[in-house]
């Protein structure tokens, strides 16, 4: 969408909001609507689903009162422009990865996934129970915006490539999609680094533009084709142990609604939050077994590879520690959160994972 055409969308949403106003809601006067842009194409079921269940739940959970239109990416806004097309009023509500906006401010990256972070079940208990909420709260603030926890993907794998990386030399003058940090790792182990959104990854692998992509696991990559254009599959996605995706709320409004109503978008997260998880793990075994079958190879990251890709990320947070005072305050809290958890989770789930997986 070109920016004056965007610009226009903004005016006439800011003029439908003040109409809609949550006031005459409460206090009976009918019902409302709301549209919603999203990075995801429809395609990909599962995480556009984070988008489509929040809608179902906040409709359920009003008896239809709410009703709240999805867009696809591309449909309105680019899947990249989800973040400015809320924070300014164009539209009330998207469903978005934070970790797009890092060039905002690095900050944004804690509440996607942080590589050799948090997996998913630590990245939701740090912002459900462990502070995250209120510092992303603190953050969003600045934006006009507030957002809460409504996807995750699980741990991801560490992507698709067209050459084997048997070393970390092997990463030098590589093309490569990758969005947030992990990509900002990459840049420091030489790769060039590009980000697309989902619906675009296909066509730049198949054209040569890249030379390798990260996205999701083997469901969604399965749905994209990616395994007819690059050969090697590798794991882990040590750049997304738990990648979060959430739903953002213009903040004007937000505060203009009753309590009740903010209440009911929380739990609308909440539940399109738990499902995306559940249907991920339903469904990517079996995708990986089809993606093998075909002819696929999986390879695991050489050791080396991953100690210097940490390496960098250290280097990285020093960094945004020094430009943002939103990434130091945060930094700081989170690392306590996840030295304690990985502590208990080293007797508890790895312990359990190792007799399991006979490692």
């Amino acid at each position: 969408m070109e920016r004056r055409e965007f610009l226009k969308k903004a005016g006439l949403a800011v003029a439908a909001s003040t109409a809609l106003s949550p006031n005459v809601f409460a206090q009976g006067g009918g019902k409302m609507s709301f549209e919603m842009v999203t990075s995801w194409p429809t395609s990909l079921d599962t995480i556009h689903g984070g988008a489509t269940n929040f809608a179902k739940y906040v409709s359920e959970m009003t008896g239809g009162d709410i009703e709240i239109e999805v867009y696809p990416a591309g449909a309105q806004v680019g899947g990249l422009e989800v973040f400015d097309a809320v924070s300014n009023g164009a539209f009330t509500f998207g469903h978005t990865a934070s970790y797009y906006y890092v060039g905002k401010d690095p900050a944004h990256a804690f509440f996607t996934a942080i590589p050799f972070g948090l997996n998913v079940n630590q990245q939701d208990s740090w912002v459900h129970s462990g502070g995250g909420q209120e510092l992303w709260d603190e953050l969003n603030a600045d934006f006009n915006l507030r957002a809460y926890l409504a996807g995750n993907t699980g741990v991801q794998m560490g992507g698709w490539f067209n050459k084997e990386i048997n070393s970390a030399a092997d990463l030098q003058g590589l093309k490569m999609r990758i969005p947030g940090l992990g990509g900002q790792v990459m840049a420091k182990a030489g790769v060039n680094v590009q980000v697309l959104p989902g619906g675009e990854i296909y066509l730049a692998l198949e054209r040569g533009v890249i030379d390798a992509t990260e996205w999701v696991g083997p469901y969604d990559d399965e749905i994209l084709g990616f395994n007819k254009v690059a050969k090697y599959y590798y794991t882990p996605g040590w750049h997304e142990p738990g990648a979060a995706l959430g739903v953002y709320m213009n903040l004007d409004e937000w505060s203009s609604w009753p309590e009740d109503i903010q209440n009911i978008m929380r739990a609308a997260a909440a539940k399109a939050n738990q499902q995306m998880m559940s249907d991920y793990d339903a469904k990517n075994g079996a995708a990986f077994a089809r993606l093998q079958a075909a002819g696929v190879e999986v390879r695991l990251f050489p050791r080396e590879v991953l100690d210097a890709l940490n390496s960098h990320m250290q280097e990285i947070h020093q960094d945004a520690i020094a430009a943002s005072p939103m990434y130091a305050k945060i930094y700081e809290p989170w690392v306590k959160f996840r030295d304690e958890v990985r502590s208990f989770h080293k007797y508890q789930e790895y312990a359990w994972h190792q007799y399991v997986y006979g490692a």
